[in-house]
């Protein structure tokens, strides 16, 4: 555990005297991040969070972000070990540690970031957290970003022209739908994708729409796809180091917790929805061709048609756990799709 703590000065020749009840520590709060200064995530969730914390702790904890520390599924690590205080990461990163959290990346889930996200928090609690896939971190909050879209280089008129295209995949849900694609998938964190498509190294991407904007992919990007709900969502933790957490005073522990969990995954679900908005609107400026599939047209059907049995392979997957998946899956739709903000 790293802590940084700064004392305010007070006058010297007091400060033998008078330093126990004249000062208060204040704890510097060290966040890895790894997507742009300017994507939602960092300046919209996490300053949001860190003046949370500022606000809950009377100016106790200060939340400073810091970025360039390596590919995203590091960050579980560098949190475990105490390297950074906090972070957030895509499960997907991690194949076989967190498998259960698929359940809400799997396809026709039809509901916000900002739904799925809650949904996801509140069956994780119910259900998922006995299978302890968050050992060793104190869960924040968990999230999803909006529905994935496929990006290309060269457009397609049916699911058929993406056989054999190189497409870069990020983990999870997204491989099993490239396999059953039929594309010819590519590792990589998604701040590489914008010069993988630049340069040719991959075709295209399955991301969400607010990219467009986030990753400037409006350049590189000649169509981008629209499948009703989109293809799948993709998972993420925010988690906190449990010695960090020890550190700190039973009034902040508590301080932290409740500007986290639902409240902060709603927020996280809330700003990537708004995210895809902006990148929505960045890609027709730009004169990214649009191509807005609806409920039965061809490509429609070729999707409904493809990711038939999907949701069995997923209970397979985790029947290991030995918690109610069958279940949990119902009921984290029922939620999602019923949600109210």
């Amino acid at each position: 555990m790293k802590l940084k703590t700064l004392f305010k000065p007070v006058a010297s020749i007091a400060l033998g005297m008078t330093l126990a009840t004249s000062t208060f520590a204040e704890t510097t709060m060290r966040v890895a991040s790894w997507l742009p200064p300017t994507h939602p995530q960092n300046a919209v969730v996490l300053d949001t969070w860190g003046k949370w914390i500022d606000e809950a702790t009377e100016g106790r904890v200060k939340m400073v972000i810091e970025y360039g520390m390596g590919h995203p599924k590091t960050m579980f690590d560098l949190v475990e070990d105490g390297v950074v205080d906090a972070s957030w990461s895509v499960h997907g990163y991690i194949p076989g540690r967190f498998k259960l959290t698929e359940s809400v990346e799997l396809p026709n889930l039809n509901a916000s970031a900002e739904a799925a996200s809650v949904a996801l928090w509140r069956v994780s609690n119910k259900y998922y957290k006995q299978a302890n896939e968050h050992d060793g971190l104190t869960l924040a909050a968990l999230f999803t970003h909006g529905p994935g879209q496929i990006h290309l280089a060269e457009p397609i008129n049916s699911l058929a022209d993406m056989k054999g295209r190189k497409i870069r995949l990020g983990g999870g849900i997204q491989s099993a739908l490239g396999e059953r694609m039929e594309v010819t998938p590519v590792g990589a964190p998604a701040p590489k994708v914008y010069e993988m498509m630049q340069q040719g190294v991959v075709d295209g991407v399955f991301i969400p729409a607010g990219e467009q904007k986030t990753l400037r992919l409006n350049e590189v990007t000649k169509q981008l796809v629209l499948l009703p709900g989109g293809m799948y969502t993709m998972s993420f933790a925010m988690f906190l180091n449990p010695d960090f957490m020890a550190g700190l005073s039973p009034e902040d522990q508590q301080a932290i917790i409740k500007v986290s969990g639902e409240k902060l995954s709603a927020l996280a679900g809330r700003a990537w929805d708004a995210g895809d908005a902006e990148g929505l609107k960045v890609a027709k400026k730009a004169g990214v061709s649009i191509l807005e599939v609806k409920p039965g047209d061809l490509i429609d059907q070729e999707f409904q048609s493809m990711i038939k049995g999907m949701d069995e392979d997923y209970l397979s997957r985790v029947a290991d756990r030995e918690v109610d998946a069958a279940g949990a899956l119902k009921e984290l739709r029922e939620i999602a799709r019923n949600y109210k903000p």
